[in-house]
């Protein structure tokens, strides 16, 4: 069962720890007390914890939920994912081990069992800049399948999110002295502990925020004690306890030459491939070699780093990221979202942008490609609201033509002609009173045969009621209506699914009312009164979005999708709370 942590009522943060280690055909390195000693540092520093140890697939389950619980009251501090223990990966993800079986791994027991790394990185996304995932990979090695490969892999890491991993052992060391420390700088203790930082690093990054403002990072407290240390076993109870000895003093650490230290603290602040060769072109076997070589393969083995680290000094906002997101579908390319992030969609449209442009398609932007999108986007815009208003003059001029045609022979077929022509024409209102003056009339008229067998027709309102009348009756009072009916139902059985899945497509839109509003104004403006302009769509609304839609090629459905929504307001003031 996960343990809760029972905390002050504003958390600093939430914690899921899931430590692994006692498995039935294997053993990993990561001990079941550090994951103890690593929840138990996070709550005595105000976190809220959902820890679980030796878990199987229920248990890990359960601890997810909980800690999905303890977010929705999430008070804005850090949000930390701890796994350790055996992974695999393949085409459908990541994935943790339970706690059970024989060491025979098959995908389906994967996909059905194990903790999906997805899933923990679909959260943390949530909290750009504050997410953190860490791993402790054992060296375990169950039997898998052929789809299977051992480890977590090469991870799809989402805007904002940082991940830590490394040996269990390695991870084990940290997470029990230095995950919960004040003030402790990430990218430090990565490097100390020859763990590899990927994702959201700044070289500035702390988890646990110092708890003195002023504070210098990364020395406000000492490291936490290692529970697994022999000097930390509880005496057997029946062993008599002798008087503890002063301890001895410890021997200092070496002290590291302060040119060394200098020069790698240069080699980080600038982070390239450059700085760090330099440094150990000077110093090959000095006190920081083994974490500059740790770095320099980790960007040899990111194509793009250099790119990355450049977007990454922009420091780009969620709003500004959603301007780059709405211009870049302005110009064609799907994002897969406007929502701030740049995930693998936007990453793809910049790619296909750049690649447009003839230039290295890294998938990260500079400033000066990021103003050449917003240009081009802006003049996209203007580009086709002109056209949008050539459009909807021809389709007025062609309205009131067909209109005035029908008004000079005034029969009921042409009457009808209009309104299938034109379901959301000026003159729609005026049509559809002389079709019901009509209809009167030959009610009148009708023999009370026909008038009854109407009536069946009307009540079952089917296909097959309005056939059945106008074989009965084929040339009877209301055979014009029964075939328009049969015509509009056999064409609303081919829109409900459209339209049910446009109507999805605007609720996760999640307009709020403000935008509502402002949608309804814009539609005025551009000739198009659509409602009463409260924020509410009625019938009036989607006609006036219909038209607006037709007329700019989009898919007129009456509904708002993304597309509608950056042409109608391509400056963004349409956005969600």
């Amino acid at each position: 069962m996960a343990l809760i942590a029972a905390s002050p009522a504003l958390a600093e943060g939430d914690a899921l720890v899931i430590g692994n280690s006692r498995y039935s055909a294997m053993q990993t390195l990561f001990g079941a007390a550090r994951v103890a000693a690593s929840a138990q540092a996070m709550r005595d520093k105000g976190f809220d914890v959902a820890e679980v140890q030796d878990a199987d697939a229920p248990a890990m389950r359960e601890a997810f939920g909980d800690f999905a619980e303890m977010l929705a009251e999430d008070e804005g501090g850090p949000v930390v994912i701890v796994l350790a223990g055996a992974f695999l990966h393949g085409t459908g993800g990541a994935y943790l081990l339970p706690v059970e079986g024989d060491g025979a791994i098959d995908e389906a027991e994967v996909l059905t069992e194990a903790f999906p790394l997805d899933a923990a990185l679909s959260v943390l996304e949530q909290y750009p800049g504050r997410a953190f995932l860490i791993l402790g990979e054992s060296a375990a090695e169950p039997e898998v399948g052929p789809w299977l490969r051992l480890g977590a892999g090469d991870l799809d890491i989402p805007q904002g999110v940082t991940v830590l991993r490394g040996p269990a052992a390695d991870v084990a060391r940290y997470a029990a002295r230095d995950l919960a420390r004040a003030g402790r700088l990430l990218p430090r203790a990565a490097a100390e502990y020859a763990l590899t930082l990927e994702g959201y690093a700044p070289q500035d990054l702390v988890i646990v925020q110092p708890e003195e403002a002023g504070a210098p990072q990364g020395a406000t407290e000492p490291p936490l004690p290692d529970p697994e240390a022999p000097e930390a076993a509880a005496p057997k109870p029946e062993e008599p306890v002798a008087e503890a000895p002063e301890p001895a003093p410890e021997p200092e650490a070496p002290a590291v030459d302060p040119e060394d230290e200098l020069a790698w603290n240069l080699a980080q602040g600038a982070d390239t491939a450059e700085g760090y060769d330099a440094y150990l072109s000077r110093f090959p076997e000095g006190a920081f070699a083994s974490a500059a070589r740790q770095r320099l393969k980790a960007i040899e083995d990111e194509p793009f780093y250099q790119q990355r680290r450049a977007e990454e000094q922009l420091e780009l906002d969620r709003e500004a990221r959603r301007g780059v997101q709405r211009d870049l579908t302005m110009l064609g390319f799907d994002t897969r979202g406007i929502d701030g992030i740049f995930g693998p969609g936007t990453r793809g449209a910049i790619e296909a942008w750049q690649e447009g442009e003839g230039i290295e398609a890294s998938g990260y932007l500079t400033a000066a490609q990021i103003a050449t999108i917003d240009t081009r986007a802006a003049a996209r815009a203007a580009e086709l609201e002109r056209e949008a208003e050539q459009r909807q003059a021809e389709l007025e001029r062609q309205d009131r033509l067909f209109w005035g045609d029908m008004q000079g022979r005034g029969d009921e077929a042409s009457i009808r002609a209009y309104l299938e022509r034109f379901p959301d024409g000026a003159f729609v209102e005026d049509a559809r009173a002389l079709l019901r003056g009509i209809e009167r009339q030959r009610e009148e008229r009708a023999a009370a045969s026909d008038r009854r067998a109407w009536e069946r027709a009307e009540a079952g309102g089917t296909v097959e009621a309005y056939r059945d009348y106008l074989e009965t009756f084929p040339g009877g009072a209301f055979a014009a209506e029964a075939e328009s009916r049969v015509r509009r139902l056999e064409q609303e059985s081919g829109r409900v699914q459209d339209v049910a899945v446009a109507r999805q497509e605007e609720a996760e839109l999640n307009l709020n009312a403000a935008a509502k509003r402002l949608a309804e104004a814009r539609l005025s403006q551009l000739g198009l009164p659509g409602g009463e302009g409260d924020g509410r769509f009625d019938e009036d609304t989607r006609r006036a979005l219909r038209r607006y839609q037709e007329t700019r090629g989009l898919r007129g459905s009456g509904y708002f999708d993304e597309q509608t929504v950056v042409r109608l307001l391509a400056d963004g003031v349409l956005g969600n709370d």
